[in-house]
């Protein structure tokens, strides 16, 4: 069997590994799986039930539509999700047993009104400048928190944050910022719960910022979430994406290839299209980007289109029908998801999250 003509094959197995890994190399008394984005496009329910398996025991996604996606799969594991439609019906979150994540005194107020005893995590902006409560409003916030608590409205399950990773300095600040809202909280007479301040940079990075809990992203997909860290860390990928070549065509010196011709060929070659492009996730400005057919690798050539990409091969043979993979395991001799990052000049968690639905999701 060749496989779908797109593929991109995932691998639980893996997940669990790397869930292992982080879990070993940050031994906190908890650790949340964040399996937003359909699991960083792994798949949400996948993620989740291998990360679960090997040893986190808190989920954690953007919105409730990919809460309710896990429980309706029978995940019952605690989930928190953060960021809400002002519209969004936090009653039968709430019924679900799904923690919400409150970054003002309006949604706070609206957790509690839910009728089921919410369980919140407050959302503290300590310098990102995205959701979470901003410093201004923490006094007041803190008052209704404990008003609430105490009428049995709702539970504080915990107090998070989120690092910019921009510099130690700056990290140090947050972390500054995210006692002085503990302190609030306890000024009150409330204990925080769980503390999560560290996402897996700086859960790896900087151990005074793990507290209670860390939030693991995409290491657990296999993918270093430093660049300083690549290389560094026994993790293994989690998705392998690939297509069968559908085309082959013998071209002479000085061919154009590609709209705009960014490319012409300098000797007689051999080249592949893949049914991959940018319709399908696969950056429009990678350049020279790798591509894997049989035992050797290649370069993409000219400009990437919406359904399709080149690959110069040369005059090694390639039949139509082989597998083109432009990103896997480089234990196996598969290109690196960074590797592509670097050559559209982004990041891999974008690449590996922007997978069209035409890319058919496998199990390896």
């Amino acid at each position: 069997m060749t496989g779908p003509l797109r593929e991109a094959r995932i691998s639980a197995v893996a997940i669990s590994a790397n869930t292992a890994t982080l879990r070993r190399l940050v031994p906190t008394t908890h650790a949340m799986a964040i399996v937003k984005a359909d699991g960083y496009g792994h798949g949400a329910v996948t993620a989740a039930r291998a990360a679960l398996e090997a040893g986190v025991d808190h989920l954690g996604v953007a919105d409730l539509d990919e809460a309710f996606e896990l429980r309706a799969a029978g995940i019952d594991a605690p989930v928190l999700a953060w960021l809400h439609d002002p519209e969004a019906d936090l009653s039968a979150a709430a019924e679900a047993g799904i923690a919400l994540g409150v970054s003002s005194r309006a949604q706070l107020a609206r957790a509690a009104a839910s009728g089921h005893r919410a369980t919140v995590h407050v959302k503290v902006d300590t310098g990102l400048s995205r959701n979470g409560v901003i410093e201004a409003e923490w006094g007041p916030l803190v008052e209704r928190l404990a008003a609430h608590v105490a009428a049995g409205e709702i539970v504080l399950g915990g107090v998070f944050s989120h690092l910019s990773n921009t510099s130690p300095d700056d990290d140090r600040a947050q972390v500054v910022a995210f006692e002085r809202f503990l302190d609030a909280v306890r000024s009150v007479g409330l204990e925080p719960g769980l503390r999560h301040l560290a996402a897996s940079a700086a859960a790896l990075d900087h151990p005074a910022t793990r507290y209670d809990m860390v939030r693991l992203g995409i290491g657990l997909y296999g993918i270093a979430p430093e660049r300083h860290l690549r290389g560094t860390l026994p993790l293994v990928p989690a998705m392998r994406l690939s297509a069968r070549v559908v085309g082959l065509k013998r071209v002479p010196a000085g061919s154009g290839v590609s709209y705009g011709y960014r490319h012409r060929t300098t000797a007689p070659t051999t080249l592949a299209l893949v049914p991959l492009g940018y319709a399908d996730g696969v950056p429009r400005a990678a350049v020279d980007a790798p591509v894997r057919i049989g035992e050797s690798v290649h370069r993409v050539v000219g400009r990437i289109a919406m359904d399709q990409l080149i690959v110069d091969v040369g005059d090694t043979p390639v039949a139509i029908g082989d597998r083109a993979v432009l990103w896997g395991d480089p234990a196996e001799g598969d290109p690196s998801v960074d590797a592509w990052a670097d050559a559209a000049g982004t990041i891999a968690y974008e690449l590996v999250t922007r997978l069209g639905r035409r890319v058919h999701r496998t199990g390896a």
